[in-house]
């Protein structure tokens, strides 16, 4: 019961931080993470295109094909990208997908997370 309600917490605050960022902000931050993933076009790199992630299934690009199998599971179970997973994974994807192939280690700042959850809400791929 206690894991529930941290569980509910974390997403709570993970939602309001997600809604306090800064677009302009995460677009700085989001620099770290060009050599991987694009997200104003719509062209996958080494990463999937983040072009649309906010309300998209895990592993859902039919065009992206290096997902790893641990990817894949979780999007078959149900995994989409709200503001809330996002924020969790961006803190440590390996906790939150042990066997993901993202190398990143993380983003340790909670504004530097809901900064770049603002900007990719706000990116159209051209």
């Amino acid at each position: 019961m206690k894991t529930l309600a941290a569980l509910i917490l974390l997403t709570l605050s993970s939602t309001a931080l997600a809604a306090e960022g800064s677009a302009e902000a995460g677009k700085v931050v989001f620099k770290k993470c060009t050599a991987c993933h694009n997200a104003e076009q719509a062209t996958n790199k080494v990463g999937p295109h983040l072009d649309g992630i906010v309300g998209r299934p895990a592993a859902a690009l039919a065009d992206y094909t290096n997902y790893s199998d641990a990817m894949r599971e979780e999007g078959a179970k149900g995994l989409t990208w709200d503001e809330a997973t996002l924020a969790t994974y961006l803190a440590g994807p390996k906790k939150m997908i042990p066997k993901t192939r993202m190398a990143f280690s993380g983003l340790k700042s909670e504004q530097d997370i809901a900064d770049v959850i603002a900007y990719l809400k706000s990116v159209k791929a051209q």
